[in-house]
């Protein structure tokens, strides 16, 4: 009997998406826009079309309707070489890696640079927080990946930055609540508007739920503040300040592979016996000036804040008795600052415009850092005895320049930017044969990048690109990496040669096809060497390879019909094999690297059957991930995923009313969202939800 081929929604929303190029019409009016002007990657205002680089723009629009915006994953899903995981536990950032950059982070988000308004996100080591996104206030999120992520330092595998809204001459004032499956609510409140000559943007929310999984209730509040003035004609000042406070948010922990196929929505007991939970307080504020000397630009900015951690972990009593141990809890103080300053000219220069940028960073970041048992006595998961007391200092220093020199059908653009980082440890509890673990290492790498742009007609650019990069271990990676559980001062920085080719094209005047092709080799890239006790340490491997490939196309079919479409290819293995753990185990050459899937597709379909309504189904597909590097360990399987919205919106007067529902995982799936590479005790796997839903409603008046 022939086989019968049977629609699934994924193929369903991927084959609108590829219906023929051909069938694309003129749409001028269309919602998508398809060359923004952008800032990454050229640090000048630049079309992404004419950038010698994989870049991909999320417009407001792209970031909020249809969403909840709580998490950068909800609209980083359809960039093409970009994986981002909603983990679904929210003591944990989210899980966020470009090109594989990023995947085995245990701590934060690694090997991605974080930016918000100019205003870096990520730490001096390289360690962020994408949490520390306010996606209320969101005007769009640029992406940047591949070569020219070596022009922002410490940072391999790409840079996300995202940009806050500007006020508006009309003074507004707005309001929205949300709730979902799981007990899921969020509310905020929202004001802006010009007043003498002075802009501001308010934003507030309040984000609840009791979580998917069991003991994985979190509570999120989230406050930003803009104010912009124009001091004259030739100048902008701007304020930002952005909070972030969750208490007590519940760790559920990752599952074995028997655990989670019994109950994904478990948890290991030990999270239950050690009531495993995180508090995290986060304030920091900044200030960027700007003026313009006729056609060139200055660009000064600084910022500083404060940062608050404490973390229960689930050791055990035993494992803590070594006396080099340093507890069961992670509690520490941050205080971090930075400035930045750029000036960019532009001239006629041998018939051609030349565009140059010159400029460096400053980031220093200081921790007060304690750790504590947790326990006292036969009470589990309480704070005991002091075990670690110590000042962790990061700075970082950063010069760079870059031009671009463009003529006729050809573009050339060049980077050199050399890094400086510091780590310094003052060890304050010595005890013992808990000796002092103070020390000091610095680190310098300069990176060369170069690209070189050929237009072979007004609609279709080819790309070349070629650089440098490296990043240093994060100050996470250094703690209980050496003998005896102390700082390992020895870990080299990863080293890597990034190459590219691509073409970006539109196709009438609806529709753009963006294709990039390329090859990352990295020397001594960082890896998990051994796990025990709950502390997991870091070495050196040899050499890796990442090859892939990303095509993404976005078209309007009719004036109300668009479709997004984005994927990726990426082969990522271990070019040399190397020893890994107490037991010396062999990581053979030609093994997977873990976390990082092979295959990510995103499509997407929006219908606007009336003015004020959309309808839109999204699909989702990701291949099978490895958890640890001998791939000997199951996988977690590849799944494809379904979801529906539809935002509906009114205005009548000054009011503007809008509504949305989704439904995510329409079918029902069962599949695991993310994995934790490495884990201490097998628990690689973090289920994701099942058909769940959320509906919001928001009002806006405007004077």
């Amino acid at each position: 009997m022939p086989r019968r081929f049977t629609p699934t929604p994924l193929s369903l929303a991927l084959l609108a998406a590829l219906t023929p190029l051909s069938e694309a019409v003129k749409a001028a009016d269309s919602s998508i826009t398809l060359n923004p002007v952008v800032i990454t990657g050229s640090r000048a205002e630049a079309a992404s079309f004419d950038l010698p680089a994989a870049i991909d723009v999320l417009d407001r629009e792209q970031i909020t309707a249809g969403q909840p915006r709580v998490n950068a994953s909800e609209a980083l899903l359809a960039v093409p070489g970009v994986v981002a995981n909603n983990r679904q536990n929210y003591a944990q950032d989210l899980q966020i890696s470009t090109r594989g950059f990023g995947a085995r982070s245990a701590f934060g988000v690694r090997g991605v640079k974080l930016i918000t308004d100019g205003i870096p996100a990520s730490m001096p080591d390289g360690q962020g927080q994408a949490a520390t996104f306010n996606l209320d206030v969101a005007e769009r999120m640029e992406v940047l990946r591949g070569p020219f992520s070596a022009v922002y330092g410490n940072h391999s595998g790409g840079v996300i930055q995202l940009f806050t809204r500007e006020p508006e001459d009309r003074p507004s004032v707005e309001g929205g609540l949300a709730v979902g499956s799981y007990g899921t609510t969020k509310a905020d409140l929202g004001a802006q508007g010009k007043a003498g000559g002075l802009g501001y943007v308010f934003s507030t929310s309040h984000f609840d739920t009791d979580g998917y999984r069991d003991h994985s209730a979190a509570t999120r509040d989230q406050a930003f503040l803009k104010l912009t003035g124009k001091p004259d004609d030739v100048s902008k000042l701007s304020f930002v300040v952005n909070g972030l406070w969750q208490h007590n948010t519940q760790d559920p922990l990752g599952l074995s592979w028997s655990g989670y196929k019994s109950n994904p929505r478990g948890v290991d007991q030990a999270a239950i016996d050690y009531n495993t939970r995180k508090s995290i307080d986060h304030l920091q504020a900044g200030v960027a000036y700007e003026r313009k000397f006729g056609s060139d630009l200055l660009q000064l900015s600084t910022y500083s804040g404060q940062r608050s951690v404490i973390q229960y972990q689930s050791i055990p009593k035993s494992v803590q008795a070594n006396v080099r141990h340093s507890g069961g809890i992670i509690d520490f103080d941050r205080s971090f600052y930075g400035f930045g300053a750029r000036y960019i000219a532009i001239r006629e220069v041998a018939g051609g415009k030349l565009t140059t940028t010159v400029g460096a960073d400053f980031d220093s970041s200081t921790d007060q850092r304690r750790g504590y048992e947790n326990f006292v006595g036969n009470t589990l998961g309480v704070k005991g005895k002091l075990r670690r007391k110590e000042t962790d200092t990061v700075e970082s220093l950063d010069p760079y320049v870059q031009s671009e020199w463009a003529a006729g059908n050809w573009a050339v653009t060049a980077g050199l930017r050399h890094s400086q980082v510091k780590f310094k440890v003052d060890d304050q509890y010595v005890s013992g044969l808990n000796g002092d673990d103070s020390g000091r290492r610095d680190y310098n790498k300069t990176t060369p990048v170069l690209g070189v742009v050929y237009k072979l007609n007004p609609a279709v650019n080819l790309y070349a690109s070629a650089a440098r990069g490296f990043e240093t271990p994060t100050l996470n990676e250094m703690f209980y990496s050496g003998n005896g559980g102390s700082f390992n001062f020895g870990l080299n920085p990863s080293r890597s040669k990034h190459l590219e080719v691509g073409a970006k094209a539109f196709v009438g005047d609806a529709s753009r096809v963006n294709l990039a092709v390329f090859q990352i080799t990295t020397d001594d890239e960082l890896v998990v060497d051994t796990a025990i006790g709950g502390r997991t340490s870091y070495k050196n491997a040899g050499k890796t390879q990442r090859q892939g490939v990303e095509l993404s196309f976005d078209t309007a079919w009719r004036k109300d019909l668009t479709s997004r479409f984005a994927a990726s290819y990426l082969r990522a293995i271990y070019d040399e094999g190397f020893r890994t753990g107490s037991a010396n185990t062999l990581v053979a050459a030609g093994n997977l690297m873990p976390g990082i899937p092979r295959t990510t597709v995103f499509g997407d379909l929006a219908w606007k059957p009336m003015p004020g309504l959309t309808t839109a189904v999204e699909g989702v597909y990701r291949s099978k991930v490895y958890v640890e590097d001998t791939n000997s360990q199951t996988p977690a399987p590849s799944y494809a995923i379904a979801n529906v919205r539809v935002t509906a919106e009114q205005r009548v007067g000054p009011w503007r009313f809008t509504e949305f529902a989704r439904i995510d995982n329409l079918f029902d799936r069962q599949y695991v969202g993310s994995v934790v590479v490495g884990d201490t005790n097998g628990r690689y796997y973090e289920g994701a939800p099942g058909r769940n839903g959320m509906v919001g409603v928001n009002a806006r008046y405007t004077w």
